[in-house]
């Protein structure tokens, strides 16, 4: 059994124990989540999908940590002109276990 969520706007697909990475969301670690913007759930090989989104469909998880990615470097070059900007940007996620799949 698998679902389609969707959260900071990107969707994954998720099943019951798997640990995921999504962008940051203000709960504290041990905090529980449900997500109602489910986009499709199969059962048994059968699929159920919304119209955007599966009525009375749920998947509840658990905030296991906050944190930051890795470092991406941002650099601007023009040349001939002296100009070189050089600036680095770490995106912050919250990884989260899904507990239930409902719906």
């Amino acid at each position: 059994m698998y679902a389609i969520i969707e959260t900071g706007g990107k969707q994954y697909r998720v099943q019951e124990g798997d640990v995921i990475r999504v962008e940051k969301l203000e709960k504290a670690q041990g905090e529980s989540i449900k997500f109602e913007k489910v986009l499709l759930i199969s059962n048994e090989g059968k699929l159920n999908v919304g119209k955007p989104y599966v009525e009375g469909a749920s998947v509840d998880a658990v905030v296991d940590s906050q944190g930051k990615a890795r470092k991406i470097i941002v650099f601007k070059f023009k040349r001939k002109e002296d100009y070189r900007r050089k600036q680095g940007h770490r995106q912050p996620y919250t990884q989260i276990k899904i507990e239930k799949i409902s719906g």
